[in-house]
């Protein structure tokens, strides 16, 4: 190999298959064509929709080719013992599926091969032969999962060898090594996928590992240094129990460290990968659950620094603390405000959120000596974005005084209703003034919390259009300090469905109502900031 020709590592994308099996995961077919697409926007070469034949939403989607670039993958069994490949109706499904290659999965550990499918080895062999050659020869690109590979080698490594050979000799492009129990570790994935390519080269191979141990990608990543050179995984690393290998993570891996960037190239180009995060965050927002802030190269605190004296030096030259540019992968850097902040965080936080100040305004020792009051008393703005802009906008002249809350009140009636049940009612009211004018809204919820924000925001007047959008999708309670009168401290996760962001508010009283009352009043008005409301 010449010095500057690198070799080629493939994607393959299992969200649609395996990811599907993750527990509360149930795509439709319209949220599968989504999906696809943002796997084809990555660059993966491969896009594994489903299992057609199985249940009607994936055969479905394979009734049509729903890739442009990416490979189009269907998944399923090999054929039974005792059938014909033309007998067969499974695989005859599969072939029937409008797809560009069909991904089989077979068992490799005769364990399996005997308990699960009641059949000889030798029958076993055939049914993985005659599965291949019959997608070949319908001009489909073949492959095989190999089922319970490492857990088969490490029992029978001759068989393990055996079904990984007649896969490959029968015509199959790849042959997969699943670590189908997650429970394989990265000394044993190097040392047996390096032992397979006796049988079958390395450039024929494939490695899909499960995250039962916390080593799907060193798994994956020990795969590669063998000499596999198909990487299977999840967005996000999704999946059955723990979940698979994630791209998400892999990918920058692949491409930013020298190790594997200077030998390896991917489908993936620069551009697409200064999209991952956006990737990432928006396949969350199909699946309607919170980004994990602390993934990484994706996470919203993956490049945030919180000690004073790192924030110093990060601010003078970034790589001191980061180990790749937060902007390759389409991610921003954050210097956390904290008890623990300095000037230095403070700036570096203003600049990422664009609050135009100079680092000579004597407003800002001010505005630090206030955080450092308010975490003292238990507000914790690292966690709570929106709050911080909000206080040190304030603090600096730039926040305006779209309403006023008057007052509110809030009332907790617990009674039989009218067929005798016993039920907790709350009903709260809010004034509040908008332009001179007060007005009031009383509402019902669900409890206190409920009851205040569905009243808070019945009537903002010309507000209103620009709220709209406004969910508050997840709320945490923690108490500071024992007892009940501790103090309480609220926060607040609220999105807005229109433009699909999401921010963090705070509130802290020794009352729970009122720190809650805090962090709703400050998301709403972090909405209408940022809305440029009137």
């Amino acid at each position: 190999m010449s010095q500057n020709k690198k070799e080629r590592l493939y994607l393959f994308d299992t969200t649609l298959r395996d990811g599907a099996q993750t527990s509360g995961v149930d795509f439709s077919v319209t949220e599968k064509i989504v999906i696809a697409g943002l796997l084809e926007r990555l660059g993966v070469d491969y896009v594994e929709g489903g299992y057609p034949g199985a249940n009607p939403t994936d055969t479905e989607f394979f009734s049509k080719k729903r890739t442009q670039s990416a490979t189009f993958t269907a998944f399923g069994m090999t054929k039974r013992a005792g059938r014909s490949a033309s007998n067969d109706p499974g695989l005859q499904g599969l072939l029937a599926a409008q797809s560009d290659a069909i991904c089989f999965v077979a068992k490799s550990w005769d364990y399996h091969v005997r308990v699960a499918l009641g059949c000889t080895n030798d029958e076993n062999l055939e049914s993985i032969t005659d599965s291949v050659k019959a997608a070949v020869a319908a001009g489909r690109e073949a492959m095989i999962d190999c089922e319970h590979f490492f857990d088969g080698y490490k029992a029978n490594p001759d068989y393990a060898l055996a079904c990984a050979k007649a896969a490959y000799d029968a015509g199959a492009r790849w042959v997969v090594l699943c670590d189908t129990n997650g429970g394989t570790l990265p000394d044993e994935v190097k040392a047996i996928a390096g032992a397979i390519q006796k049988v079958v080269p390395g450039d024929h191979l494939g490695i899909h590992t499960h995250d039962d141990t916390g080593h799907a990608v060193a798994n994956a990543l020990a795969a590669v240094d063998a000499g596999v050179r198909q990487i299977q995984g999840t967005l996000n690393g999704i999946g059955e129990r723990c979940g698979n290998a994630n791209l998400v993570t892999l990918i920058p891996t692949l491409m930013l460290k020298p190790q594997y960037g200077e030998r390896f190239e991917l489908g993936v180009t620069e551009e697409q990968l200064g999209e991952l995060s956006a990737i990432s965050r928006t396949f969350d927002e199909i699946l309607n659950v919170s980004p994990d802030r602390h993934a990484p190269y994706v996470g919203e605190t993956a490049f945030a620094t919180k000690a004073g004296i790192h924030a110093s030096a990060i601010l003078k030259d970034p790589q001191t603390y980061e180990h790749v540019a937060p902007e390759s992968v389409g991610n921003k850097r954050r210097v956390l405000v904290s008890d623990q902040a300095g000037k230095s965080n403070l700036l570096g936080e203003l600049a990422r959120l664009g609050v135009d100040v100079d680092k000579s305004d004597p407003r800002l020792d001010g505005l630090l000596a206030d955080v450092k009051q308010r975490e003292a008393e238990g507000y914790a703005y690292e966690a709570a974005d929106a709050s911080f802009e909000l206080l040190a906008r304030r603090a600096l002249g730039g926040v305006p005084s779209f309403y006023e809350v008057q007052s509110f009140r809030v009332m907790v009636e617990r009674r039989y209703n009218a067929i005798g049940q016993l039920v907790s009612v709350s009903e709260a009211v809010v004034k509040v003034v908008i332009d001179g004018e007060t007005r009031m809204s009383v509402a019902e919820g669900n409890g206190p919390v409920n009851a205040l924000d569905v009243a808070l925001r019945k009537d903002l007047g010309k507000y209103q259009s620009a709220i709209a959008g406004l969910e508050l999708v997840d709320y945490k309670v923690r108490i500071l300090n024992g007892g009940t009168a501790a103090v309480t401290r609220v926060l607040i996760e609220s999105h807005d469905s229109r433009t699909h962001k999401r921010w963090f508010t705070v509130g802290v009283s020794s009352n729970i109502v009122d720190a809650s009352f805090q962090a709703l009043t400050d998301s709403i008005t972090y909405a209408l900031l940022k809305a440029d409301a009137p």
